[in-house]
Protein backbone atom coordinates (compact mmCIF):
# COMPACT_ATOMS: atom_id res chain seq x y z
CA UNK A 1 0.00 0.00 0.00
CA UNK A 2 1.19 3.49 -0.84
CA UNK A 3 0.34 7.08 -0.09
CA UNK A 4 0.04 8.83 -3.42
CA UNK A 5 -0.15 12.52 -4.31
CA UNK A 6 -2.21 13.25 -7.42
CA UNK A 7 -1.74 16.73 -8.91
CA UNK A 8 -4.10 17.48 -11.81
CA UNK A 9 -6.41 20.47 -12.21
CA UNK A 10 -9.02 19.00 -14.58
CA UNK A 11 -11.56 17.02 -12.48
CA UNK A 12 -12.37 14.49 -15.21
CA UNK A 13 -8.72 13.67 -15.84
CA UNK A 14 -8.00 13.61 -12.10
CA UNK A 15 -10.76 11.04 -11.59
CA UNK A 16 -9.40 8.98 -14.49
CA UNK A 17 -5.88 9.00 -13.03
CA UNK A 18 -7.15 8.20 -9.56
CA UNK A 19 -8.97 5.12 -10.86
CA UNK A 20 -5.80 4.07 -12.67
CA UNK A 21 -3.44 4.34 -9.67
CA UNK A 22 -5.94 2.68 -7.33
CA UNK A 23 -6.12 -0.27 -9.72
CA UNK A 24 -2.33 -0.52 -9.95
CA UNK A 25 -1.77 0.02 -6.21
CA UNK A 26 -4.83 -1.46 -4.41
CA UNK A 27 -5.52 -0.13 -0.94
CA UNK A 28 -3.42 2.98 -1.42
CA UNK A 29 -4.34 6.38 -0.01
CA UNK A 30 -4.67 9.02 -2.72
CA UNK A 31 -4.35 12.71 -1.81
CA UNK A 32 -5.63 14.97 -4.59
CA UNK A 33 -4.64 18.53 -5.46
CA UNK A 34 -5.62 20.80 -8.33
CA UNK A 35 -3.12 23.60 -7.76
CA UNK A 36 0.63 23.86 -7.17
CA UNK A 37 0.04 25.80 -3.95
CA UNK A 38 -2.25 23.11 -2.53
CA UNK A 39 0.15 20.33 -3.53
CA UNK A 40 3.05 22.07 -1.78
CA UNK A 41 0.95 22.22 1.38
CA UNK A 42 0.23 18.51 1.07
CA UNK A 43 3.96 17.81 0.75
CA UNK A 44 4.44 19.58 4.07
CA UNK A 45 1.60 17.69 5.74
CA UNK A 46 2.01 14.11 4.45
CA UNK A 47 4.67 11.55 3.63
CA UNK A 48 4.29 10.24 0.10
CA UNK A 49 5.60 7.15 -1.62
CA UNK A 50 4.56 8.25 -5.09
CA UNK A 51 3.39 11.45 -6.78
CA UNK A 52 1.59 11.72 -10.13
CA UNK A 53 2.18 15.28 -11.31
CA UNK A 54 0.84 17.30 -14.23
CA UNK A 55 3.03 20.16 -15.42
CA UNK A 56 0.66 22.88 -16.62
CA UNK A 57 -1.37 24.04 -13.62
CA UNK A 58 -3.35 27.30 -13.24
CA UNK A 59 -0.94 28.72 -10.65
CA UNK A 60 2.37 27.48 -12.05
CA UNK A 61 4.37 24.46 -13.10
CA UNK A 62 4.23 21.05 -11.47
CA UNK A 63 8.03 21.08 -11.64
CA UNK A 64 7.92 23.08 -8.39
CA UNK A 65 6.22 20.17 -6.67
CA UNK A 66 8.70 17.69 -8.12
CA UNK A 67 11.55 19.76 -6.69
CA UNK A 68 9.82 20.23 -3.33
CA UNK A 69 9.31 16.48 -2.98
CA UNK A 70 12.92 15.75 -3.85
CA UNK A 71 14.11 18.18 -1.19
CA UNK A 72 11.62 17.30 1.55
CA UNK A 73 11.03 13.61 0.85
CA UNK A 74 13.94 12.10 -1.13
CA UNK A 75 12.41 8.63 -1.03
CA UNK A 76 9.21 9.77 -2.75
CA UNK A 77 9.06 9.01 -6.46
CA UNK A 78 7.63 11.76 -8.68
CA UNK A 79 6.17 10.71 -12.00
CA UNK A 80 5.17 13.43 -14.46
CA UNK A 81 1.96 12.65 -16.36
CA UNK A 82 1.46 15.18 -19.13
CA UNK A 83 0.73 15.87 -22.80
CA UNK A 84 4.07 17.62 -23.28
CA UNK A 85 6.80 15.62 -25.02
CA UNK A 86 9.20 18.47 -25.83
CA UNK A 87 12.63 19.23 -24.38
CA UNK A 88 11.43 22.44 -22.69
CA UNK A 89 9.17 20.41 -20.40
CA UNK A 90 11.00 17.09 -20.20
CA UNK A 91 14.45 18.12 -19.07
CA UNK A 92 13.49 20.71 -16.41
CA UNK A 93 11.25 18.04 -14.86
CA UNK A 94 14.04 15.46 -14.86
CA UNK A 95 16.53 17.99 -13.48
CA UNK A 96 14.07 18.80 -10.68
CA UNK A 97 14.04 15.15 -9.65
CA UNK A 98 11.28 13.42 -11.63
CA UNK A 99 11.65 9.63 -11.48
CA UNK A 100 9.47 9.06 -14.53
CA UNK A 101 7.74 10.86 -17.38
CA UNK A 102 4.56 9.50 -18.96
CA UNK A 103 2.40 10.86 -21.76
CA UNK A 104 -1.36 10.92 -21.25
CA UNK A 105 -2.00 9.97 -24.85
CA UNK A 106 -0.70 6.46 -24.18
CA UNK A 107 -3.36 3.74 -23.82
CA UNK A 108 -4.49 3.11 -20.26
CA UNK A 109 -3.04 -0.40 -20.30
CA UNK A 110 0.42 0.89 -21.19
CA UNK A 111 0.32 3.53 -18.45
CA UNK A 112 -0.63 0.88 -15.92
CA UNK A 113 2.19 -1.37 -17.10
CA UNK A 114 4.72 1.44 -16.66
CA UNK A 115 3.50 2.10 -13.12
CA UNK A 116 3.55 -1.59 -12.21
CA UNK A 117 7.23 -1.75 -13.12
CA UNK A 118 8.11 0.86 -10.47
CA UNK A 119 8.21 -1.93 -7.88
CA UNK A 120 10.90 -3.59 -10.01
CA UNK A 121 13.04 -0.47 -9.91
CA UNK A 122 12.27 0.53 -13.51
CA UNK A 123 11.64 4.27 -14.08
CA UNK A 124 8.35 4.75 -15.92
CA UNK A 125 9.15 6.42 -19.25
CA UNK A 126 6.94 6.55 -22.32
CA UNK A 127 8.81 5.05 -25.31
CA UNK A 128 8.92 8.35 -27.21
CA UNK A 129 10.35 10.07 -24.13
CA UNK A 130 13.09 7.46 -23.78
CA UNK A 131 13.98 7.93 -27.44
CA UNK A 132 14.02 11.69 -27.04
CA UNK A 133 16.42 11.44 -24.09
CA UNK A 134 18.79 9.19 -26.02
CA UNK A 135 18.65 11.49 -29.05
CA UNK A 136 19.21 14.58 -26.93
CA UNK A 137 22.28 13.29 -25.14
CA UNK A 138 23.71 11.84 -28.34
CA UNK A 139 23.38 15.27 -29.96
CA UNK A 140 24.92 16.94 -26.93
CA UNK A 141 28.00 14.77 -27.22
CA UNK A 142 28.63 16.06 -30.75
CA UNK A 143 27.63 19.70 -30.21
CA UNK A 144 30.25 22.45 -29.82
CA UNK A 145 30.19 24.48 -26.63
CA UNK A 146 27.77 27.42 -26.72
CA UNK A 147 28.85 30.98 -26.15
CA UNK A 148 27.15 32.76 -23.18
CA UNK A 149 24.60 34.60 -25.36
CA UNK A 150 23.85 31.44 -27.33
CA UNK A 151 23.24 29.58 -24.07
CA UNK A 152 20.79 32.21 -22.90
CA UNK A 153 18.92 32.08 -26.22
CA UNK A 154 18.79 28.27 -26.14
CA UNK A 155 17.19 28.29 -22.69
CA UNK A 156 14.44 30.77 -23.57
CA UNK A 157 11.05 29.03 -23.41
CA UNK A 158 9.17 28.39 -26.65
CA UNK A 159 5.72 29.93 -26.32
CA UNK A 160 4.49 28.89 -29.77
CA UNK A 161 1.91 26.19 -30.26
CA UNK A 162 3.14 22.71 -31.10
CA UNK A 163 1.92 21.01 -34.26
CA UNK A 164 -0.45 18.83 -32.22
CA UNK A 165 -1.81 21.88 -30.39
CA UNK A 166 -2.44 23.56 -33.76
CA UNK A 167 -4.35 20.49 -34.94
CA UNK A 168 -6.52 20.56 -31.84
CA UNK A 169 -7.06 24.33 -32.00
CA UNK A 170 -8.20 24.16 -35.62
CA UNK A 171 -10.82 21.55 -34.76
CA UNK A 172 -11.97 23.49 -31.69
CA UNK A 173 -12.37 26.56 -33.90
CA UNK A 174 -14.40 24.56 -36.41
CA UNK A 175 -16.84 23.60 -33.67
CA UNK A 176 -16.02 19.94 -33.12
CA UNK A 177 -16.66 18.54 -29.64
CA UNK A 178 -13.84 17.07 -27.54
CA UNK A 179 -14.93 13.45 -28.18
CA UNK A 180 -15.12 14.16 -31.92
CA UNK A 181 -11.63 15.67 -31.91
CA UNK A 182 -10.40 12.67 -29.97
CA UNK A 183 -11.73 10.30 -32.63
CA UNK A 184 -10.23 12.38 -35.45
CA UNK A 185 -6.78 12.44 -33.84
CA UNK A 186 -6.93 8.96 -32.27
CA UNK A 187 -6.56 10.39 -28.76
CA UNK A 188 -8.69 10.07 -25.64
CA UNK A 189 -11.12 12.78 -24.59
CA UNK A 190 -8.99 13.32 -21.49
CA UNK A 191 -5.92 14.05 -23.60
CA UNK A 192 -7.84 16.43 -25.85
CA UNK A 193 -9.20 18.27 -22.80
CA UNK A 194 -5.66 18.71 -21.53
CA UNK A 195 -4.52 20.03 -24.90
CA UNK A 196 -7.36 22.54 -24.93
CA UNK A 197 -6.39 23.68 -21.44
CA UNK A 198 -2.81 24.27 -22.53
CA UNK A 199 -3.87 26.02 -25.74
CA UNK A 200 -6.19 28.41 -23.92
CA UNK A 201 -3.48 29.17 -21.39
CA UNK A 202 -0.84 29.83 -24.06
CA UNK A 203 -3.17 32.06 -26.09
CA UNK A 204 -4.66 33.73 -23.00
CA UNK A 205 -8.21 32.99 -24.12
CA UNK A 206 -11.14 31.53 -22.21
CA UNK A 207 -13.77 30.66 -24.81
CA UNK A 208 -14.21 28.78 -28.06
CA UNK A 209 -15.00 32.06 -29.86
CA UNK A 210 -11.71 33.63 -28.75
CA UNK A 211 -9.88 30.43 -29.73
CA UNK A 212 -11.48 30.60 -33.20
CA UNK A 213 -10.22 34.17 -33.64
CA UNK A 214 -6.72 33.10 -32.64
CA UNK A 215 -6.87 30.16 -35.06
CA UNK A 216 -7.79 32.57 -37.83
CA UNK A 217 -4.99 34.94 -36.84
CA UNK A 218 -2.52 32.07 -36.93
CA UNK A 219 -3.65 31.13 -40.42
CA UNK A 220 -4.83 27.65 -39.46
CA UNK A 221 -7.90 27.81 -41.69
CA UNK A 222 -5.63 28.09 -44.72
CA UNK A 223 -3.94 24.76 -44.02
Amino acid sequence: MKTILLLEDLPEIRAWLRALVVQVFPGSTVVESARVHDALQQVSAHRFDLAMIDLGLPDGSGVKVVQALREAQPDAQSVVVTIHDDDDHLFPALQAGAYGYLLKEQPREQLMEHLQRISQGEPPLSPSIARRMISYFSAQANRPALQPQQTQDALMPNVQLTEREREVLLRVAKGFTLPEIGVQLSLSRHTIADYVKQIYRKLNVSSRAEAALEAQRLGLFRR
